[in-house]
Formats: structure tokens, sequence, C-alpha cells
């Protein structure tokens, strides 16, 4: 039991790591194409990708469970993303990223007071509540004014909601027993094709000549091998193991990678509030994780 925990918390940590530093492929590829564009062809390269890798199809044991699969695909691949793209055009970045980061308080409501599974403990809000100051003074680190747009703002919280109900949908996939690799090809194929009318409306044009760029083709593979392909399975594995609720803290890491990603990869300066921030991030996540209960 142990080491299937730990096995667990070693995928979870592995998928944050790599997610918490797409944000420099994603910039790079944006002076090149619009969100919609990256979004699809990610996600085109980590279903091939996972096609490859295991090309056996899944035949499910029950017709209904189709369902739960194309669930998982609206919510993780279409949804989250195209909500958090689209809130990024109306508020800040830094809005977004603090919004979005309370997708684990949102996991550990879901499960507690919708499907009964979450024995919830002072520690695990207290922990929530330090983590979250914690990603608050990374997001805005002491430079950025608080502009709030509704707009904007509550579609970052949709995405946040949405990103927990997929956690929760595919810790349900995993007592199917299916592989995981099978599972979440599977709901790529469903999220690819909820993306269609996405395309039709925002416009998908992507000129092959840029996507053929070797800046540009080395960022796509990266989205599309690694924050795609890699990290989908190893967050559906983490969540398999240790539960919705407990993989979901570990996305308050996201803020805490990417500021060590832009000190290394781009110069930019670590200042003391996002030091204390970092420090906050990762005291938090501990503090909730030190919990009697069950897994949801």
């Amino acid at each position: 039991m142990r080491q299937t925990a730990w096995a667990g918390h070693g995928a979870a940590l592995l998928t944050i790591l790599i997610w918490g530093t797409t944000f420099i492929s994603t910039k790079v590829l944006l002076t090149s194409f619009q969100p919609v564009e990256i979004l699809f062809l990610r996600f085109v390269l980590g279903f091939l990708a996972l096609c490859l890798i295991y090309p056996r199809r899944l035949r499910l044991g029950e017709r209904r469970q189709e369902l739960w699969f194309a669930a998982a695909g609206l919510c993780g691949v279409t949804l989250y993303y195209l909500l958090e793209n689209i809130a990024l055009t109306y508020t800040l970045a830094s809005n977004v990223g603090v919004l979005v980061s309370v997708s684990p308080v949102f996991t550990a409501l879901f499960s507690h007071f919708l499907l009964r599974r979450e024995k919830l403990r002072p520690a695990f809000f207290a922990g929530l509540a330090v983590a979250l100051a914690g990603v608050v003074l990374l997001s805005y680190n002491g430079s950025a004014v608080l502009k709030l747009d509704p707009r904007g703002d509550v579609l970052a919280l949709l995405a946040a909601a949405i990103w927990s109900a997929y956690s929760l949908i595919t810790r349900h996939i995993s007592s199917f027993g299916y592989p995981v690799v099978q599972t979440t090809r599977r709901i790529f194929a469903y999220g690819l094709v909820f993306m269609l009318p996405a395309l039709l409306i925002f416009g998908f044009r992507p000129s092959l000549a840029a996507v053929l760029e070797p800046v540009n083709l080395l960022n796509l593979v990266y989205l599309g091998l690694g924050a795609c392909a890699l990290c989908f399975v190893t967050w559906n594995f983490a969540v398999g193991k240790l539960g919705a609720v407990k993989t979901s803290t570990y996305i308050y890491l996201v803020p805490v990678v990417t500021l060590a990603t832009s000190a290394l990869v781009l110069g930019e300066p670590v200042t003391p509030l996002s030091a204390v921030g970092a420090a906050l991030t990762v005291a938090g996540l501990a503090l909730s994780e030190h919990k009697k209960g069950t897994a949801s």
C-alpha cells in the first residue's frame, strides 16, 4: 500500500513539474498560432503518441461506461482549456493563475458534499488556505495591481470547477480497471471531437510553414508528447492511486515550478515576496496532506 501511494505521489509530482514549464512553450507558440490552434495540435499529437504506445483497442465491459469517457473528454480536454484561454482575453494572467488554482478546493467540496467520499478535516482546509495565500503572492508578486473583470474571472473559476469535475470523473474511470494509457487515449479522442465546434467558431488556419519551423515544431512536440500524452497518463494514474482530492492539491505547486523555470530559463528575478509565496505553497500542500481520512 505504501509503495502504491509513493508511486501516485511520484506520478503527480512529475506531472506538475512538466505542466509548470509549459508556459514557456505556449508563450513561444502564441507568436505564430492562435490559442485554439495550439490546443488542437498538441492534443492531436498526444492522441497519436498514445496510439503508437498502446495500439490495442479498448473494449468496454459496459456500454454506459462510454458516457464517463465522453464526460472526461469534454471537461478535462475541451472545456477546461477553452475556458482558461478565453478568460485570459478578458482578465489578467495573474488573476487567472490565482482563480484556476482553487481547483483543489472545488475537488474537495464536490467529493465531500456530492459524492460523500471525502471526510474533510480542519488541517485540510488550513493547508488549502496557506497554499492559496502562497499562490496569490506568487501570482501578483507585489507588482501587479488587482483588477477584476467579471467575465474573465468567472470563466477562470468555471475552469477550476471543470478541472475538479474531471479529476472526480477520472477517479471513477480508474475503478473500471482498464489500462491507464488506453483510458487516457479514449478521453483525448472525445476531447478532440468536442473541440471541433470551437475550431469553427474561433477559426483554425495554422500555417504548415509555421508548424515546420524548428522552434515551433519542438515546442509543439513538447506540449503534445510531454504535457499531453505523458502528463495526462501520469495524472490519471495518480488520481487512481491517491484519489482526486489528494492528487488535486499538487496543482498548488504549478506556480512554484513556473517561478523556478522563469528564473532559470528566462532570467526573471526571484523577489523576496515570490520566495515567501513559494514557501507558503509547499507548506500548505504538506499541511493539507497531513490528515487521516479516506481519499476520494
